[in-house]
């Protein structure tokens, strides 16, 4: 919660995507102008949308039709695909078995998470060792995801290639907890419109904050449901731009920043008479990096470390254990 924001900036960034990863445009003035901006959005609000980013909007309502397809589906056909601790919590999940705080979310989803091999890291990755469940229907579904999935595991690298540049630290200053194994969440969700009246509550997704660094929502294009809260405890609606991700940041870049980013609280509330998909996608440390307030933020911030180091893939481990009825 940085600050009373009445709304949530857009950015334009066409030429940090074009030109982040060539060392002759270090000091190009449109890609300095473009950190400015991430530097101010995550300071004021912990959110931002952004244009320009690459992705063909076309795609992405690919992307949310393919989702919408699966969660039409009758019950049994996504059944195939359940979560479970035996899938690495991974896989299909019911409206109310997602909990956020103590109370069930009115949501149906499908997780998916970078797939780990047993073993790779000893105890701590144990609960969450296996590969994702990707349903055979609708056909196209797994190869469609895994393309988005990797075209946004590069956007997110190259915006938080700007984060650490607005920040005062080296282009490459998070990528020795990033580079090469940088973890990724997927969330599939479903905010349906007819609840049975003893499931009900009043929110698809308690209010929350996300567990890592860098979250990009792709969102129906017409109905208004993600609010962020501003300082003043006021709920502000990310409303839905076309073409866009609405992007925040989340726990782990709050711990590595030294809180000069704050991860802000947001909340789904779908009064809309329509089903409305969100698909989300997480962009996060290696599972094992143990983050703590770097160098150069904490310098910013009078020197000593706000936080204790936290190992990321407990943090989440912890989380998913606690996530979810099942």
């Amino acid at each position: 919660m940085g600050s009373d924001f009445k709304a949530i900036p857009l950015i334009d960034i066409g030429p940090l995507v074009e030109k982040i990863d060539d060392p002759r445009m270090a000091n190009d003035a449109d890609l300095l102008e473009v950190v400015r901006m991430l530097d101010d959005a995550c300071k004021e609000a912990g959110f931002f949308y952004v244009k320009g980013h690459g992705i063909t909007e076309s795609l992405l309502k690919e992307v949310r039709d393919v989702t919408r397809k699966f969660f039409q589906l009758p019950c049994e056909e996504k059944l195939k695909i359940k979560m479970s601790p035996q899938s690495g919590y991974r896989g299909y999940q019911r409206i109310g078995e997602n909990i956020t705080k103590g109370k069930p979310d009115m949501h149906e989803a499908i997780d998916c998470y970078t797939p780990i091999k047993p073993g790779k890291y000893g105890d701590l990755a144990k609960p969450m060792e296996g590969s994702n469940l990707w349903p055979e229907n609708p056909s196209n579904f797994e190869a469609l995801l895994e393309n988005y999935i990797n075209l946004c595991r590069d956007l997110s690298r190259k915006i938080m290639r700007g984060i650490a540049l607005a920040l005062g630290g080296a282009i490459d200053a998070f990528e020795g907890e990033t580079a090469g194994d940088p973890f990724w969440v997927l969330r599939l969700i479903g905010y349906p419109v007819e609840i049975p009246e003893e499931q009900r509550t009043d929110t698809g997704c308690g209010a929350h904050t996300d567990y890592g660094l860098l979250t990009l929502v792709n969102q129906d294009d017409d109905i208004c449901a993600l609010e962020v809260q501003n300082r003043s405890g006021e709920w502000i609606y990310a409303t839905p731009i076309p073409g866009t991700f609405v992007c925040n940041i989340g726990d782990m870049l709050k711990v590595w920043s030294n809180g000069i980013y704050e991860s802000t609280l947001h909340r789904v509330v779908n009064n809309s008479p329509r089903y409305r998909i969100s698909v989300a996608f997480f962009y996060e440390s290696n599972f094992d990096a143990a983050i703590e307030p770097v160098q150069f933020c904490r310098e910013k911030t009078g020197g000593a470390a706000k936080y204790e180091k936290v190992v990321y893939g407990e943090h989440l481990v912890k989380k998913v254990l606690t996530n979810f009825v099942m």
